[in-house]
């Protein structure tokens, strides 16, 4: 069955917020496998003008999948989990993630599409620190396969 069209454009309260620690940083970056010192070393970081280390690129789909779980919980929407797989994934960054930020992220279901039985949901996640200021945009597709038949 699909998704509901009138879920488009809704969004989901603000997530508490996520502190972002330099050992959460760390752990990232090896095991995303990238060695850049600005991840692990403070006086590296600082070099680049950065108050403290940073997280790789990636890291923020750590926060805004989990954040992105409102919107796969909510019974209305009746998206059948089970089914899910990682679509696609994009960021785009105002400002590094770093270690000491306390985030916070605005989900928003942007896109919903039927496609040979299949629901692609496109799920736009917009992080904020905590003075509001905005630090990331992730977007997030999800693609619900179809059930298989008899």
């Amino acid at each position: 069955m699909a998704l509901d069209q009138s879920f488009v454009g809704r969004s989901y309260p603000p997530t508490a917020p996520y502190e972002v620690g330099r050992e959460k940083i760390r752990e990232f970056a090896e095991a995303v496998g990238d060695a850049n010192p600005a991840y692990t070393d403070r006086e590296a970081a600082k070099a680049l003008g950065h108050p403290d280390v940073i997280a790789p690129p990636t890291f923020a789909f750590a926060i805004t999948f989990k954040a992105a779980e409102q919107v796969i919980q909510d019974p209305q929407l009746g998206l059948d989990y089970s089914r899910v797989v990682h679509g696609d994934q994009k960021f785009a960054y105002t400002r590094p993630v770093r270690a000491g930020d306390r985030l916070s992220v605005t989900s928003t279901i942007e896109t919903i599409k039927s496609l040979a039985g299949n629901d692609i949901l496109d799920v736009r996640g917009e992080v904020h620190d905590e003075s509001g200021e905005h630090v990331v945009t992730a977007w997030t597709k999800l693609v619900a396969r179809a059930a298989e038949e008899g």
